[in-house]
């Protein structure tokens, strides 16, 4: 899990119009959320906001004004067209405590070539674990699978302290027959009449 110092300020305007100047300065809006406090408003660097989203579940030291706050991002809104961020939301988290998110699930291992497709009915398993121990994902074998195979939330091997959050017997991957189509009696080739 990574963790990243980002420095914030306090957004003191609000509104569409002020969200937009914001932008424009190469920052983004952001409220951060949790433990029973009000919702604060800041703005963040927006090339460091988004280095540090590139990582799953990262957890970042803000920097409000001198005093430090731990967060993790919860909701990340960008533009439809261009990879650029408009809004965060950021959840407070303090060490030792447990929180719930999403982690990206990754397959690993080969296939019978052209019989078998791998089917991602889940791309992220909900876990929980310590808040400064997130996993960033977690990796699935699909070596020797077959038609009809599947793989279970609980057959995952998640990291020591880590533990699901949604039904053991939910599928999250299966393994389909690869639907191929017949070839035509004259190899592949249109004929036309004149």
């Amino acid at each position: 899990m990574s963790d990243v110092k980002i420095s914030a300020e306090i957004r003191r305007e609000f509104g569409k119009g002020a969200s937009r100047r914001v932008r424009r300065t190469n920052r983004v809006p952001a409220v951060i959320y949790g433990h029973g406090g009000d919702p604060v408003h800041v703005t963040l660097p927006g090339y460091d906001l988004m280095m540090a989203l590139k990582n799953s579940n990262v957890l970042i030291t803000l920097d409000i004004e001198g005093r430090e706050e731990l967060v993790i991002p919860k909701a990340v809104q960008r533009e439809v067209l261009r990879p650029n961020l408009v809004h965060v939301d950021l959840l407070v988290v303090k060490k030792g405590e447990r929180v719930s998110v999403e982690i990206p699930i990754h397959t690993e291992g080969d296939l019978a070539p052209g019989q078998f497709l791998v089917e991602h009915v889940h791309n992220t398993l909900s876990v929980e674990a310590e808040a400064t121990h997130l996993p960033e994902s977690v990796t699935v074998s699909v070596q020797g699978l077959s038609a009809g195979d599947q793989i279970l939330a609980k057959d995952v091997k998640l990291p020591k302290g880590t533990v699901l959050t949604i039904d053991g017997e939910e599928t999250i991957i299966q393994i389909l027959s690869a639907q191929a189509e017949e070839p035509s009696a004259n190899g592949g080739e249109e004929t036309t009449e004149a």
